[in-house]
């Protein structure tokens, strides 16, 4: 009855263990997906601004921002006409622009915005390059060192972040393992004992396994509970997280804790199991 309870107890402490350290690489996981999403954001929001000729027409102009629309590299546009960059200009500089000089001018301009994957210095001078070639364009023009230190910074973190992610999961790795193995220490006389009287490695280590397996998916499922409330709890906090939100990267992330606590709980689990049988009795102690 003794050795029951303390087996249980320790299955319980394993079970917990796991479920604390998937839940801190859960943590990390979520934490590189929003940074992902945000990187994202941040360069679907650069605009490229092309600016029309003078009294150029306003089919010509519709009928560019249709060739626009059908680029695979446009996320979306925008036709911004004389008035209204009149008075955008004219309320950012706080003055009447167009009653200081006696004319407006402005130009005609579409506010073109690229798929994140395009907003690369190479990029963007082949697409300046395609959009140059129309005689009505006056010029194409971008923050040509906002992207390019963008792009330097998101490159630096991106690896930074890749390699806590790697140290972190083979951390989590070792601690697993050894979680659960500390909570078989408390079996192996038992293991031992089947052994002495004929019991056959598989059926000796199938009980385990299983009871490895449905430890495994318990603690994976209350470290995506513990994740699900962090990003709750997070994005009350701060809603703008909210448009960060990837389900379907979010819902990988779940699944591979889920298979990662199964996985690692049944291989260290049979490992132990192994190991204990090898031994002999004098070595137990």
């Amino acid at each position: 009855m003794a050795g029951t309870i303390k087996s249980k107890a320790s299955y319980t402490f394993s079970v917990i263990g796991v479920s604390l350290v998937l839940f801190l690489l859960g943590t990390m996981g979520w934490i590189v997906i929003n940074g992902k999403s945000l990187a994202q954001v941040v360069k679907e929001g650069m605009a490229v601004q092309i600016d029309f000729h003078d009294n150029v027409r306003e089919e010509s102009i519709n009928q560019m921002k249709s060739i626009l629309d059908k680029q695979p590299f446009t996320k979306k546009s925008r036709i911004i006409t004389k008035e209204e960059a009149l008075k955008m200009q004219s309320e950012l500089e706080g003055t009447d622009i167009a009653g200081f000089l006696g004319y407006n001018p402005l130009f005609a301009s579409i506010e073109l915005n690229l798929h994140n994957e395009y907003v690369n210095k190479d990029s963007i001078e082949k697409i300046t390059l395609f959009i140059e070639q129309s005689n009505v364009v006056n010029r194409v023009s971008y923050p040509k060192t906002i992207v390019n230190q963008m792009n330097e910074n998101l490159n630096k973190i991106s690896i930074i972040l890749g390699i806590i992610s790697i140290v972190l999961i083979l951390v989590v790795i070792v601690l697993i393992d050894n979680t659960v193995r500390l909570a078989m220490f408390s079996n192996r006389f038992l293991i031992k004992t089947m052994q002495m009287v004929g019991a056959t490695r598989w059926f000796i280590s199938k009980p385990f396994d299983q009871r490895a397996v449905i430890n495994g998916l318990i603690s994976g499922v209350l470290s995506v509970l513990g994740l699900l409330l962090v990003k709750y709890a997070a994005e009350m906090t701060v809603p703008e997280l909210k448009a960060l939100s990837n389900p379907i990267l979010l819902s990988l992330l779940m699944l591979g804790m889920i298979v990662a606590g199964i996985l690692i709980s049944l291989v260290s689990t049979h490992r132990s199991v192994v190991k204990y049988l090898k031994l002999t009795v004098d070595d137990l102690y």
